[in-house]
């Protein structure tokens, strides 16, 4: 386990957290567009998010076989190649984001909120 996987809580279960991590593992160049602890996070917590869009979206726009117990809607899904690139590409598209956001950016309070924090800090406490 490397320290970056430390900072990981699973935020979601099955199946969308595991096609994000299967995703993820078959393209080496992800892990390097994410390359802080914090902007892992955050790709893996908009990943989720999105490929659950995504998949919500197909799911309106195909026609899937009544519901037989052999598999789940995601499932079938993804036995389409074209929808499993869509779900890459999705999840490409939102490492690429983060690796264009500033690294200089904090993201933390700005000094202003750090100073209103002490204040209220002050009253509530008495000091």
């Amino acid at each position: 386990m490397t320290e970056q996987d430390d900072l990981w809580l699973p935020l979601v279960d099955e199946p969308i957290g595991a096609i994000v991590s299967e995703i993820e593992a078959e393209d080496p160049e992800l892990r390097a567009l994410v390359d802080s602890p914090e902007k892992l996070l955050a790709f893996r917590t908009f990943a989720n998010i999105r490929v659950g869009i995504v998949l919500g979206r197909l799911l309106m726009e195909d026609e899937l076989e009544a519901y037989d117990g052999s598999e789940t809607w995601v499932q079938g899904l993804l036995r389409n190649p074209d929808h499993r690139l869509q779900i890459a590409a999705e999840i490409r598209a939102v490492a690429e984001e983060l690796a264009e956001a500033d690294a200089d950016e904090t993201a933390g309070p700005d000094e202003a909120a750090r100073a209103r924090f002490r204040e209220f800090a002050r009253r509530e406490l008495g000091d």
